[in-house]
């Protein structure tokens, strides 16, 4: 689930930037280096601004993360959210799954989450984005656990299963596999997981 952030309006002259692919810049960064990791001089030097500019469209570096945060969940990992919408349980877990993996390998992308790699370092002065991570991550999980809970009452999920059990262990197997990942597992071995996972849930 999104957090709606108030719009930004530029302040002066128009922006001679585009604001999109400054945000992946930016996602780039904090996906490489962690929140705290990625300084400013990092981030305006990706996004080819300067620090008043960045400023002025897009606020602090808490409120320019939030942003990326979206641009995230709007793109790469948007599967997500296709995932929730397949039409059986069976379809929705391997769409997740694959996705994970398709995602965290793809070369174009740093290895990993960026839900977990941008937090891993955090420190008490970053609470607040450790915070809103746990949030993101719990809130995609309960997703998971409605879409299961409607399968399980249409029939479609066996009758022992506990939909939030299931939940929790397929994201846990997500996790798990963008932590192979940052460490270099190739996507041929992510699959292996999934062929795995997949036999496991049908027994």
């Amino acid at each position: 689930m999104k957090t709606t952030q108030p719009s930004v309006k530029a302040r002066g002259r128009p922006r001679s930037f585009d604001v999109k692919k400054a945000l992946d810049a930016a996602m780039n960064v904090f996906w490489q280096e962690g929140y705290e990791g990625a300084s400013l001089s990092d981030l305006t030097g990706a996004m080819g601004i300067s620090r008043p500019s960045l400023y002025a469209a897009f606020g602090d570096k808490e409120s320019l993360f939030r942003m990326v945060l979206d641009r995230y969940s709007d793109g790469p990992a948007a599967f997500v959210r296709e995932a929730i919408g397949q039409s059986t349980a069976h379809a929705v877990i391997e769409h997740l799954l694959d996705g994970a993996a398709n995602q965290t390998t793809d070369p174009v992308n740093p290895g990993g989450c960026l839900f977990l790699q941008a937090g891993l370092a955090c420190g008490k002065g970053a609470a607040t984005i450790q915070q809103e991570l746990v949030r993101r991550r719990n809130s995609g999980e309960q997703a998971l656990r409605e879409r299961l809970e409607r399968a399980k009452a249409e029939g479609d999920l066996g009758g022992s299963t506990d939909p939030a059990d299931l939940a929790r262990y397929v994201v846990t197997v997500m996790r798990g596999m963008g932590v192979q990942a940052a460490d270099g597992a190739s996507r041929e071995e992510l699959r292996r997981v999934i062929e795995t996972t997949l036999r496991l849930l049908s027994k």
